[in-house]
């Protein structure tokens, strides 16, 4: 069943550390098998929602998307990041 790695970037202090974040972890997540549905910031927000960057992937699995975070090349991509943003990155199953 496929996965679904929802992440929104809650505030951005530093562009350049998302810039060198993005450029890593894009090659991470693809190797990983995830696939890009998603990035940008909402045209609309509706019931209390803030217009942040939202970045949807989507995984073939939960393992999939797991694995892809903890591996070496996704980890050096966030040490890139390195308190460039404050973001909430969350795993979601996907329904059948």
């Amino acid at each position: 069943m496929s996965a679904y790695w929802i992440c929104t970037y809650r505030a951005v202090h530093d562009a350049d550390k998302v810039a060198a974040y993005a450029e890593l972890a894009g090659p991470a997540i693809r190797d990983g098998g995830g696939r890009f549905l998603v990035r940008g910031t909402p045209e609309r927000t509706y019931e209390h929602g803030e217009a942040t960057r939202t970045v949807v992937i989507e995984f073939p699995s939960v393992e999939a998307a797991v694995a892809t975070h903890d591996s070496d090349a996704y980890q050096q991509a966030l040490a890139a990041l390195d308190g460039g943003a404050d973001r909430d990155l969350r795993i979601a199953p996907g329904v059948e």
